[in-house]
Parts: C-alpha cells; sequence; structure tokens
C-alpha cells in the first residue's frame, strides 16, 4: 500500500509555464486562447461547469491545475455520439468522468420513479440535459472517441456503486459500476488525495494498470495484489447458516488465510485494534493487524440473489470505513475480481485550506450568459467550513462518500472566503446565507482519542448516545460565527445547513449564539420520525433531545425578542415504519399544529444501510444469523408508500379517503371526525333532496347549464355541489 502523503508534495508537471486559466476551458478557441494545443486531463461532467469550490469538478479541475496539468471540461456533453467527446481533442493522460454533484438517477427521477422535467445543476433548470447512469454512458463515449486513452471514474455515482449494490430503479442488484463502465480505474470518496497520486504516476510514465495499490481507488484483478492475506467477511461477521446454499466464495478460497490463523496469533479482527506506539529507529515497526489484509465479500452472483449474504456483504462494507483500520476488500465478478483498496486518508487543515485556497471565480462559465443555474443560485454567498459527518444516518450517503472522520478549515481560511463573497459575487446583499457543511456543528469536532478514533469501527458517533470519546466542545464554531459577522460589508450570517440537535444541546452556548444571532426567522432541523421502531433502523435519536433543543431554542428566541419558529423535516415510508408509526407520527404533527407542505418518501440511494433494509427487509445493522436477525417492515409498492406520504400531510384533503381506509382497516375509526383528536374528517355525504318534477324541455336545460328553470327571473343560481375535501 502506497504511503501517506502531503496533498501538494509531488512535482509539477508543466511547472509554472502555463498558470492559471481565467476559466478552465470547454472549447478549442479557449485553448487556443491559453496558447494550448492539447489538454493533459479532460474532465466529463453531467453537471454545468460552475467555477465555485461548492461544485466537485471545479475543485479537481483547479487542483490538478494547480499541479501544473492543463485541464479541459466538457461539461454535459451531447451523450448521442461521440463526436461532443471530442470537442476538445485527445487528452494526452486520461479522461476523468463524473456524473457531477449528484447521482444522475436521483437527479433525473423522483422517489416514486417519476421522471423529473427540471435539473438544477443545468442552465435554465432544464431537465434531460445527462443521460441515465451517466458514468456508464460517459465513459463508454470516451472509449468510443479514443480508445487507447484511460478512462478514471469518480464522484458520488460512482463511489457509491463500487461494489455489487441494489437498484432501486431497476430493483435489482447490479455489479460494480466499474465493470459495467469499463473504466480502468475508480476513485471513491473526496478524489483530491488519490487522484494527485494517480496523474502523478501516470504522468511519470506509469501505466495505468499497474496503478492498483492507491488508497481510495478500486480496480479489477484477476487476483488478490502480491503479499496481501485474505480472510472470508464470514470469520469476522458470522452469518450462520441461513440456507442451504454452496460455499459463495467457491474454490478460489485457496491459499487465503483463515480467521483460525489470526486467532492463533492472539488477533481478534472482529475487535478495534490498539494503536501501535512509533518503532524505535532500530526495531522495524510492527505490522497492525489489518495491514496488508483484505476481506473477501461474497460474490456477486450470491449476493446478487441470496438477500441475507447481500446484507452481510452490505455490513461488513460499513465496517471498513475508517481509513485508520481498514482493510481492503475483494469480491468476486464472474472470473474477476473488484479489489476495493482502503479509504483514503483525510485531509489536514493545511490541505483544505489550500484546496479552498485555489483560484475559483466563484460563478457559472461565462459560455452559459446569463441562463440562472439554480444550484448555484443558492450556494453562491454559501461557505462550506468543514466535510465529512459521524453522525451515521443509515438513510444518508455522506459517510459512504466523505467519511466520519471531521475534516474542518482554518478559522481564518473561512473568513477569507466570505471576504472574497463580499468582493466578487455580483448583487451582493450583505447576506451570507449559510455558513456549514453536511452537518452545521461539527466543525472542528474530532474524537479526544488519537487511538480510539483510529480503530474504532462504530458506524455513527452519537448514535445510540453520544460516544465518550467525542469532542463536544462547539465553541471554535461559536468564535467563528462572531467573526464572521462582525467582518465589515457582512449584515448577516445564516446557518442553513442541517444542526445536530442532539449534538448541539451538549453545548447551550453554542445553541444561544445559533439562535440569537444565526437564524432568519426558521430554522429546519430534522427528527426524521417520531417512532422508536422507524428511528432505530434510521439511527437516530428519540424525540427526547428534540423537546431539549425546542425548549432551549424557545427560551433564547424570547432572550433575544425574536419571534422564531422551528421547521421539523420528517422521511415517509423509511424502513421499520409501519403503518400505526406513520399515524401517530401524523397525530404528532396535528397535537402540535405542523402542516408540512414539502415532505419526502425515503429515496433508497446505493450502498446505504436504510437501502439494504429496504431490499432485504433484514436488521443489516446488527449481525446476520438465522435465529437472531431481525425481519423489518419495508414499506414497498406504490398504494403503500403514498399512504405514508398522506398521513405526513394528513390536512391534505387529497389523501383523507386513502388516509380513513388505513384507519378503518386497523380499528381506530376514532380519529376520523372533526374533534381535535380526530386525525380526518368524515366523508363528507349531504342529504339529497329530491327536485321537483320539472316541466316539459326543463331536464334538459338544467343539465348542460346547471340553472334552475324554475326559480324566479333574478335570482338563477348555480346548483350547489358536493363540498370538496
Amino acid at each position: 500500500m502506497a504511503p501517506e502523503r502531503d496533498l501538494f508534495s509531488y512535482p509539477k508537471y508543466w511547472a509554472e509555464c502555463y498558470g492559471t486559466a481565467p476559466f478552465l476551458p470547454m472549447s478549442r478557441q479557449e485553448m487556443t486562447q491559453l496558447g494550448w494545443d492539447s489538454c493533459d486531463i479532460i474532465l466529463v461532467v453531467g453537471d454545468a461547469y460552475v467555477d465555485h469550490p461548492s461544485f466537485g469538478m471545479a475543485v479537481v479541475g483547479r487542483m490538478l491545475e494547480q499541479q501544473g496539468f492543463r485541464v479541459g471540461i466538457i461539461a454535459q456533453p451531447d451523450w448521442h455520439s461521440k463526436d461532443d467527446f471530442m470537442r476538445l481533442g485527445k487528452p494526452n493522460l486520461f479522461f476523468g468522468v463524473s456524473a457531477g454533484n449528484m447521482d444522475s438517477m436521483i437527479n433525473r427521477y423522483t422517489a416514486d420513479k417519476k421522471l423529473r422535467h427540471d435539473d438544477a445543476y443545468t442552465p435554465g433548470d432544464i431537465g434531460g440535459k445527462r443521460p441515465d447512469r451517466a458514468v456508464l454512458v460517459y465513459s463508454q463515449r470516451c472509449k468510443e472517441a479514443y480508445k487507447e486513452v484511460p478512462v478514471i471514474i469518480g464522484g458520488i455515482e460512482a463511489s457509491l456503486r463500487r461494489i455489487a449494490h441494489y437498484d432501486y430503479w431497476s430493483e435489482k442488484v447490479r455489479r460494480s459500476v466499474l465493470f459495467d463502465a469499463k473504466a480502468d480505474l475508480l476513485i471513491y470518496g473526496n478524489a483530491e488525495r488519490p487522484l494527485i497520486e494517480v496523474a502523478s504516476r501516470i504522468a511519470a510514465g506509469e501505466p495505468v494498470s499497474s496503478i492498483q495499490d492507491v488508497r481510495g481507488t478500486a480496480v479489477i484483478r484477476k487476483e488478490p495484489l502480491p503479499g496481501w492475506r485474505g480472510v472470508d467477511s464470514t470469520a469476522l461477521d458470522k452469518i450462520g447458516k441461513i440456507d442451504p446454499i454452496a460455499n459463495p466464495y467457491g474454490a478460489d478460497d485457496v491459499g487465503c488465510s483463515s480467521y483460525s490463523e489470526f486467532a492463533k496469533a492472539g488477533i481478534d479482527l472482529t475487535k478495534p485494534q490498539p494503536v501501535e506506539a512509533k518503532a524505535v529507529v532500530v526495531q522495524p515497526a510492527k505490522q497492525k493487524p489489518w495491514e496488508l489484509t483484505y476481506v473477501k465479500l461474497p460474490a456477486f452472483e450470491q449476493v446478487s440473489v441470496n438477500k441475507p449474504l447481500y446484507a452481510h456483504a452490505s455490513r461488513i462494507l460499513h465496517q471498513e470505513t475508517n481509513p485508520g483500520c481498514a482493510r481492503a476488500i475483494m469480491q468476486r465478478h464472474g472470473d474477476r475480481h473488484l479489489w476495493v483498496n482502503p479509504p483514503a486518508f483525510p485531509l489536514s487543515t493545511e490541505e483544505m485550506d489550500l484546496v479552498f485556497g485555489l483560484p475559483y471565480q466563484r460563478v457559472p462559465h461565462p459560455s452559459y450568459g446569463k441562463a440562472k443555474i439554480p444550484a448555484y443560485e443558492m450556494i453562491k454567498t454559501s461557505v462550506n467550513i468543514m466535510r465529512g459527518c459521524f453522525g451515521g444516518c443509515s438513510f444518508c450517503s455522506i459517510t459512504e462518500h466523505e467519511g466520519r472522520v471531521i475534516q474542518s478549515r482554518s478559522k481564518e481560511s473561512i473568513l477569507r472566503e466570505v471576504e472574497q463573497i463580499r468582493d466578487k459575487v455580483p448583487g451582493f446583499t450583505g447576506v451570507i446565507s449559510d455558513l456549514g457543511g453536511p452537518t452545521a456543528n461539527m466543525y472542528r469536532l474530532r474524537c479526544k482519542n488519537p487511538r480510539a478514533e483510529q480503530t474504532c469501527r462504530r458506524p455513527s458517533c452519537v448514535y445510540p448516545s453520544i460516544c465518550e470519546h467525542m469532542d463536544t466542545d462547539q465553541s471554535p464554531t461559536v468564535e467563528l460565527y462572531r467573526e464572521a459577522r462582525s467582518l465589515p460589508g457582512i449584515k448577516k450570517v445564516l446557518v442553513a445547513s442541517g444542526v445536530r440537535y442532539d449534538l448541539a444541546v451538549e453545548d447551550p452556548n453554542y445553541v444561544k449564539e445559533l439562535v440569537q444571532h444565526h437564524v432568519g426567522g426558521y430554522l429546519k432541523i430534522a427528527p426524521e420520525h417520531t417512532e422508536e421502531g422507524p428511528l432505530s433502523k434510521m439511527m437516530k435519536p428519540g424525540m427526547g433531545a428534540y423537546d431539549k433543543f425546542k425548549a432551549m431554542f424557545e427560551q433564547y428566541s424570547k432572550e433575544a425578542g425574536k419571534e422564531q419558529y422551528l421547521i421539523p423535516y420528517f422521511i415517509s415510508a423509511h424502513p421499520g415504519t409501519t403503518d400505526l408509526d406513520m399515524i401517530n407520527l401524523a397525530l404528532w404533527l396535528k397535537q402540535r399544529g405542523f402542516k408540512l407542505d414539502q415532505v419526502q418518501n425515503f429515496y433508497p440511494s446505493p450502498m446505504a444501510n436504510a437501502t439494504t433494509i429496504y431490499h432485504t427487509g433484514l436488521n443489516s445493522l446488527k449481525n446476520i444469523h438465522k435465529h437472531t436477525t431481525e425481519d423489518v417492515p419495508v414499506p414497498k409498492g406504490e398504494r403503500n408508500r403514498r399512504l405514508h406520504k398522506a398521513l405526513l400531510r394528513y390536512h391534505d384533503p387529497a389523501g383523507w379517503g386513502q388516509i380513513r381506509e388505513a384507519l378503518i382497516a386497523h380499528k381506530m375509526e376514532h380519529l376520523i371526525g372533526r374533534g381535535k383528536d380526530c386525525l380526518v374528517p368524515p366523508e363528507d355525504r349531504p342529504l339529497a333532496r329530491r327536485p321537483a318534477k320539472p316541466k316539459p324541455g326543463q331536464q334538459a336545460l338544467t343539465r348542460h347549464t346547471g340553472l334552475d328553470p324554475a326559480a324566479k327571473k333574478g335570482q338563477q343560481t348555480k346548483r350547489p355541489k358536493r363540498k370538496a375535501h
């Protein structure tokens, strides 16, 4: 495994020959103006090109440029032929392919699999500018354009499909995206560290086929890397005998070290391992148990048809996400193996500052003219202060992509960016729309015990309770907020990112600062649900923490003389949710006067823990075993999912009929009525009045006009229609 190296310690490719481009070129004309005859690296992306640090391809492009590479961008190409992929010519080193800031399927379809007609990452908010499964399509077109040029895939779409995964849209388990894309290498997670190493090695003349050992990458191999020892996943998390199936690993287990061999050496791979002290110079460092060790997952052919094995494989994958102690992963696909190296090490504060301090223009590429890009409009005055999340929510993909270790920028770097927004962003009004990240109040929070942080395999640092090793002092965030709002020309600094309220209540000073100075009248937080069943499958805290935060929010708002409101966010149809759970949630909302307009059904994104539960119906958050595995209720099917969404919008008459049917089915008719404790009103069936017998010729007039011809002249009125609910 290649050793850790500083992000910008590699020699520059072109040194200072070409300098910094105003914008990374998207046309031959721009290349000519820069004095380029070719691009070293061409990035292909499904989003419009916005030169801003919130857009992944801008970060990657500017970072490669800083290393001396000539980088071009092909944004939202016409994928129906190879022609648009040749617009910048043949890259000297490789194509870098990404679907964009969002998974292309989530971008194009709703949670109910309906086609979207808008796209926030496209000029004019126009849908249809990217294909389904964009990484596959773009990679294949790059190969058609220049067969011999390596293709490296990355971004959120490739990252979440790095192993065999359940695909919600086709409702089947698909192979690793690396096989279907026919790419040469996959980079998962935040790409800076592995991408710089890969690009530097290719630039030095090393063929991409020999670059197999870079952290944060996945490749296809015929056999394990030389010198690595393997252990079956079932030895780490004993699956037990569930079905009478053949050995899922086949004869290719020969030569793989067994779990008992580790046990004989006094190593228990199922438990966190202590960090060894640094070796004395004269003594070689003792190899840690996870080093040069790979875990063999059940093969694609097995997990695609066997749900318990799929749940087991997902569980093992999520145990191998800590860069400090993660093993490599190998999974057979036919006669080849997917090899996933351990995750890249997180960026240091100095490296984060370098990445965010690159010369971004902070606006869309000029070729888009005056067309507005909604995603840019939303974030153009916001600042990302950190990466990562240790919350571990089962439905969220942040942990799988960015990791659990928080990577924070320095206060000075953040304040410089606030000043750049003030000075550069057209039409800036003095309001910073967000100072946050994946979770607003995790800035600079880390494990207080470095050894524990390096070896911990806990999926969440705050569930079922906050870990005793976790730092909960949010005073650095308070200090940052105060200095940011005191800058000249800054009128207001808002916090619009999600606030982890169970963490916030551990530091009342943070809550007071947030509520009294950084809330714009409304603060959105996400309890997600009120009932223990779904909350336990979401890995979210109970409502006690919400109630405590709410009390503090109201107290500090009152002290500041402000009328402010909490807006809770909930998910319907999440795995583990029963009809009764949703009815109780609806009653909770009604009792508190909440009428939610925008609600979200659970969206099974690839590789998330909750998606595994959705697919298998098994609680993969715990050991998978025949006698102890928990069967989880999963709301599936359009009718069931529609009901849960209707209960979340109990006040909407469009869903009353379905809610009444559900209440009757569950023998809860007492909730149908007009009392304050009722959920929906009864069906309104007004008594029909027997109409007077019409005179000859009057019946047709009434039917076509709706007027009563028997009424006196001047008193004609429409016949009353049935009242709608």
